[in-house]
């Protein structure tokens, strides 16, 4: 037998169970992001405002198909907001919610790429002249976290960082 002809034949058996395992490990991914985490970054609440300093308290829920995020973010000294995320993944595909951003609860879909899950949100009522932006909950190393929005401004067309919360795990 050729190479090709193994090659052709290992696809054959592989791609009708759902192609060749790119994420099989999707549930050891979840599961090693449950816990305790705690951290700061900052957050701007248009794209043309000016970033706040925030220092913020997660608590994280897993099984091998979902990932639920629920914390608090405080900054400057008076202001705090909750935060929420809960997803589901089949096979290599997430969707969910997330409520924090004071529109409403807001749809998320995407997908995990390396340590990285990659979310389009999908805003209850209209943030920065769309109800589009993107997300991105990342694992850093074995105890670090990180969560990234990014809007486009509407006057220039710039994608911009609108949230970058990096933790770490307690």
């Amino acid at each position: 037998m050729t190479g090709l002809t193994k090659l052709m034949l290992i696809a054959a058996v592989v791609a009708p169970m759902g192609g060749f395992a790119a994420h099989a490990n999707d549930g050891d991914f979840l599961t090693s992001l449950e816990g305790s985490w705690a951290g700061k970054g900052t957050v701007k609440v248009r794209t043309n405002a000016s970033p706040v300093n925030v220092n913020c308290t997660f608590k994280t829920d897993a099984t091998d198909t979902s990932l639920s995020l629920e914390g608090k973010c405080r900054g400057l000294v008076i202001v705090s907001r909750a935060i929420s995320a809960d997803l589901t993944a089949n096979g290599t595909s997430y969707k969910g919610t997330y409520t924090g951003a004071g529109t409403g609860v807001a749809g998320l879909n995407g997908q995990r790429s390396g340590d990285a899950i990659n979310l389009g949100i999908r805003w209850a009522k209209e943030v920065n002249g769309d109800r589009s932006a993107r997300m991105t909950v990342e694992k850093v190393g074995s105890n670090g976290l990180r969560l990234t929005t990014v809007d486009e401004d509407p006057e220039t067309g710039e994608r911009v960082v609108t949230s970058q919360i990096d933790l770490a795990r307690l």
